[in-house]
């Protein structure tokens, strides 16, 4: 067959040959988008998350003696619960950030718990500029405060809650150190971090 009854072929191409190009795209878009969507929902799992040592040995470690991990009612908040937003667009957006922290595992950055405890605030700066500029929307997906019973709140809290809900502020102005500890150098008024790392 010669190139140009190739090219002529392609030009005019048959029904047939035109159904089974749609057929075929169609079932490769769905392998492709199913296989999409199983890589995303690997990724969405503590396991994953604790897979680095990094992870594992330091605020993995750390956040299994708070109230996310344990507590009363049974209720576990995980690393994507509080790291990884829900809506399709932000997470696929976080996704595309984390290659940022493959690059530092390959790196060796935060490989040893002196290296990590050097780079902590770093990291949790990052993490608060992220919440704050979200209005701390993980928080929201369990915490909301339309739903908060505010007679069963210590004094303490309900006050808390509502001067800052007035000021404008997010959970994650006052909620620092929730899951995991304060950097050694973070300097915090004690009386403004509600709910620190315990249970």
């Amino acid at each position: 067959m010669s190139m140009n009854s190739i090219l002529e072929k392609l030009k005019r191409p048959s029904a047939a040959s035109l159904g089974s190009l749609l057929i075929g795209g169609f079932v490769a878009g769905v392998i492709f988008w199913g296989g999409f969507n199983t890589a995303m929902e690997a990724t969405n799992q503590e396991s994953f998350c604790i897979s680095c040592h990094e992870m594992e040995e330091n605020v993995y470690r750390e956040y299994q003696d708070t109230i996310h991990y344990a507590n009363r009612s049974g209720v576990r908040a995980t690393c994507p619960d509080c790291h990884v937003p829900k809506p399709w667009v932000h997470k696929m957006i976080r996704k595309i950030q984390a290659s940022n922290e493959l690059l530092h595992k390959a790196l060796g950055s935060i490989d040893t718990p002196e290296k990590f405890e050097a780079k902590r605030l770093k990291l949790a700066q990052n993490v608060w500029k992220t919440m704050k500029a979200t209005d701390s929307r993980e928080c929201r997906n369990c915490h909301d405060y339309d739903s908060m019973d505010f007679v069963a709140q210590q004094r303490r809290a309900v006050t808390r809650h509502t001067e800052g809900f007035e000021e404008g502020k997010t959970c994650i102005d006052c909620h620092k150190g929730i899951a995991h500890s304060l950097p050694a150098m973070y300097q915090v008024d004690p009386s403004a971090v509600t709910g620190s790392a315990g249970k």
